[in-house]
């Protein structure tokens, strides 16, 4: 199975994955000055559910392009979801 072609939907993705990795950098800011710990939780969930969306856009794209089967996606599926 390969992965993403269509430019467009590579760089959406990349830049979806840019987004998720500047709430990384705030929620290791949240940890370093020792922020409430709900706070904190909840940038995680975030974080977590970002990059679930992520997963399921990059799932989204390999079956709009006809890149993987449904048999390949429902494995990735309960590989990774």
């Amino acid at each position: 199975m390969s992965f993403v072609a269509e430019q467009a939907r590579k760089k959406a993705l990349c830049a979806r994955l840019a987004r998720i990795e500047g709430q990384l950098r705030g929620l290791q800011k949240l940890i370093e000055a020792e922020a409430d710990a709900e706070k904190t939780a909840q940038q995680m969930s975030a974080a977590r559910k970002a990059l679930d969306k992520a997963f399921f856009a990059m799932l989204s794209d390999l079956i709009a392009e006809g890149k993987a089967s449904a048999d390949e996606v429902a494995t990735l599926l309960l590989r990774f979801a």
